[in-house]
């Protein structure tokens, strides 16, 4: 059979641990034997990234800009334990959190909805989409403990020297204070990139935030959305046949609750974090999550939405067998290899992407899956297999 060609390279950043283990069992198995694999490949696993001083990460940032697609393996954020065991030079930020900010995106996940593997939700029956705005808020935050009594401000100095004073709190007594902040331009990237999204995937979107208390801040979200959608987007929404409206955050939950699926829910950033993981759990499980980050400028960045699943790793290091689900890593590369398909019209590679996507989940509804997958499965009597059986029984299908 010949291989499917590609004409444009896809931006590969290898990871850590077991994922790094899946990674090349995937490519083996699954990619290889079908697609001529075109990749400009970066190593972001953790030693690589304390070798080059990080800068390997800002590299393949920057490539995902050139070539607008980029696949990415789970990555180690290195905690003080980390420093240790990998005798880092420093605790190294986040690679997500670098290429985030580089490609200035929004991140998507949605749950990856298998028959034998109910929500927890018994109405919801189509994925939900949660689109999260990745800068600012509570996670840049500057803090204060108030050791006594006294007065805090918010101030604001402009340019040329003048002030802007609002009271926080006259204390009577010790307390805490919090300062958070978030920027225009980065919430207008929000917005494009979550309208840009909705037309994508022909589904309608929701944003959600606290505009009736927070009458400033969630409320220039709220406006700035709003403005956007009405310049930009509005005709094209109606053209689509799909809708964009805004609701409280508390209503929006309630809505979520009661609702059959089949949106995209953008949080800000805080929401986000914790929404997403309410409906991966509630769906099955963070291994059944695409994730994709999205720029205004269309540049595209799939991974999988867990971690590098140490645990098993060094069961695997010490010749133990692992039963770890590659779903999430499977659909990482589905996605960016359908996108790219797509932005070089390459009808072959959308097809082979669709395919890939469909062997893997009549693996699973045929009762083959992984050890967490059995353990929430509502298919009798399931067929536990290893890391390379499922990876090899996918492949079979394919």
């Amino acid at each position: 059979m010949a291989k499917i060609k590609m004409t444009t390279p896809i931006v590969e950043m290898d990871g850590d641990e077991m994922t790094r283990i899946l990674w090349k069992m995937i490519k083996d198995h699954l990619l290889k034997p079908y697609i001529e694999l075109n990749t400009e490949y970066y190593d972001l696993g953790l030693e690589r990234r304390n070798e080059t001083d990080d800068q390997v990460t800002i590299d393949s940032a920057n490539a995902t800009k050139k070539y607008k697609v980029a696949v990415k393996c789970a990555t180690i954020t290195p905690n003080a334990a980390r420093m240790t065991e990998y005798n880092l030079k420093e605790m190294w930020k986040s690679p997500n959190g670098t290429i985030r900010a580089i490609l200035d995106g929004t991140v998507f996940r949605a749950p990856i909805v298998v028959k034998g593997i109910e929500p927890y939700v018994r109405n919801w029956k189509k994925p939900i989409t949660i689109a999260r705005h990745a800068y600012g808020d509570v996670y840049k935050a500057s803090e204060m403990k108030i050791p006594k009594a006294g007065k805090a401000e918010l101030v604001y100095t402009a340019e040329d020297g003048s002030e802007t004073r609002e009271l926080i709190h006259d204390f009577e007594g010790a307390g805490i204070i919090q300062g958070m902040h978030n920027i225009n331009d980065s919430i207008e990237s929000f917005a494009r990139s979550c309208f840009n999204y909705a037309l994508d995937i022909k589904q309608d979107l929701w944003f959600a935030s606290k505009d009736t208390i927070s009458k400033k801040y969630d409320h220039t979200f709220k406006d700035i959305f709003q403005e956007i959608f009405d310049a930009e987007y509005k005709e094209k929404f109606e053209k689509a046949g799909i809708v964009y409206f805004y609701t409280l955050i508390d209503d929006a939950v309630a809505r979520v609750m009661k609702s059959e699926g089949g949106y995209i829910w953008a949080c800000k950033n805080y929401d986000g974090d914790v929404m997403s993981d309410m409906v991966s759990s509630a769906f099955g499980s963070l291994a059944m999550m695409t994730s994709v980050l999205v720029s205004p400028d269309g540049y595209y960045e799939y991974e999988a939405a867990h971690g590098t699943v140490q645990r098993h790793y060094y069961k695997h290091l010490k010749g133990e067998e692992t039963s770890t689900n590659s779903v999430a890593t499977i659909f990482a590369w589905t996605g960016a290899l359908r996108k790219r398909g797509e932005l070089d019209g390459n009808q072959e590679l959308m097809e082979f992407a669709g395919r890939l996507e469909k062997a893997t989940v009549d693996t699973i509804e045929s009762g083959e899956m992984t050890k967490d997958l059995a353990l929430i499965t509502s298919i009798k009597n399931p067929t536990v297999l290893n890391s390379e059986e499922f990876i090899k029984a996918i492949a079979k299908r394919l």
